[in-house]
């Protein structure tokens, strides 16, 4: 078995995932893709000289003294006209800058006195001004190929006007469970049976990763089709992901369907991982065929803390995971040389959250609904003290 971080390597070694596919979206739809060309700026931003302070545009060179109050610069229109040495011009913040001024006095420091302005202390050239460019330069690349459009990326876009936006396609996942114990979570219980929670998690998952979750009816250990409804699905989308039936019981099918249907077929099958050890990584061509624990939150926690690249790779971005550091709680105690994920509950302790480690029952359904994310100790410790700083990674947010 192998750790984790070598399972990945391992997989991109023998699978190259096909590359995604660029498409053209409207720039209000593009929040949450994946940019696939890098995108330069236009022009220089700002395109002027501006004021960052409401106050008076000078000379610097002729600070300080008195100044004659000549104009005012309207927001959003050229100053026209220039100031001589020994004027001063009104000016809000965002403001440009008129011809011969390279300062800008804040109105607090400044007293104004009829049509006199007095500025009691010398002004250095640029002070409280923003310089032409000093945001972006003309054909410098501002967001390059690769990057997920958030909030501050959509600013951007609109600053440079990018109508359209080059992003990836959003690749399509079909995603399996696998079991005869489990039914709709509209049906009623039965003795022995468990709504099919999974197939679930694991689409949404996979949507907060950028891809498109198909869902496709349960597997069935005794089903004469396993191995067929897994080629159908390869055929008609980018990868699949099944839940359950990846470990070594006599039931469990999903291993021997990879080794019979795909090629190379299984590259993975096995971590030194907890939980998650059955987690199998295999794939027909470019295709990944992701086998996960049937267990609740080994499934997340494999797909969200192991498979990512994989998806990654697929969508077409970057691997990127939201941390914050804490505080241990109490004694977080692993497995030597084994990869543990611990679900955690942060509390709010000053500067530095406390991390709670969560009792690691990967049956539970509700165990990473109840969690704020969770730790990760690496193969090299096996015990971690109360108060040690840890890295709480947390689990993926859905976008559009």
């Amino acid at each position: 078995m192998l750790p984790p971080r070598q399972a990945i390597v391992a997989f991109f070694a023998r699978v190259t995932p096909a590359p995604p596919q660029l498409e053209r979206v409207a720039f209000g739809d593009a929040l949450g893709r994946v940019l696939a060309q890098p995108l330069a700026a236009d022009d220089d931003y700002p395109n002027a000289r501006r004021s960052l302070m409401d106050g008076f545009a000078v000379r610097a060179q002729a600070a300080h003294g008195e100044f004659l109050l000549t104009g005012e610069v309207q927001m959003g229109r050229a100053p026209s006209g220039s100031i001589n040495e020994r004027d001063a011009w009104r000016i809000p913040t965002g403001g440009v800058l008129p011809d011969g001024a390279d300062a800008v006095v804040p109105i607090e420091e400044a007293r104004v006195a009829g049509g006199t302005v007095t500025v009691a202390a010398p002004v250095s050239p640029g002070a409280n001004v923003a310089e032409r460019g000093a945001d972006m330069h003309r054909g410098e690349i501002v967001l390059a190929a690769g990057r997920r459009v958030r909030a501050p990326e959509m600013g951007v876009l609109a600053t440079l006007g990018a109508m359209t936006v080059a992003v990836y396609r959003r690749p399509v996942v079909a995603v399996f469970s696998s079991g005869d114990e489990l039914v709709e979570p509209s049906q009623p219980l039965r003795p022995g049976e468990i709504r099919d929670s999974n197939r679930y998690a694991v689409a949404a998952s996979l949507r907060a990763m950028g891809v498109v979750p198909r869902h496709y009816p349960t597997l069935r250990d005794e089903a004469g089709d396993f191995e067929g409804a897994i080629a159908s699905a390869l055929r008609e989308c980018d990868g699949v992901v099944v839940t359950g039936g990846s470990s070594v019981g006599e039931r469990d099918r999903l291993p021997r369907a990879v080794c019979a249907i795909a090629d190379p077929g299984i590259v993975v099958h096995g971590l030194r991982v907890k939980p998650g050890k059955p987690t199998l990584f295999g794939a027909d061509g470019g295709k990944p065929i992701i086998g996960l624990p049937g267990n609740p939150t080994s499934a997340v926690m494999m797909l969200e803390g192991v498979a990512a690249p994989i998806i990654a790779a697929l969508v077409g971005a970057r691997v990127t995971a939201s941390g914050v550091a804490a505080r241990l709680a109490r004694p977080l105690r692993s497995r030597k040389d084994w990869t543990w994920y611990v679900p955690v509950r942060l509390e709010e302790d000053g500067v530095t959250p406390l991390a709670h480690p969560l009792d690691l029952r990967s049956f539970s359904v509700s165990l990473t609904a109840r969690a704020d994310g969770y730790v990760v100790t690496g193969e090299e410790k096996d015990q971690l003290p109360a108060g040690e700083i840890v890295t709480v990674t947390r689990f993926l947010e859905c976008v559009p």
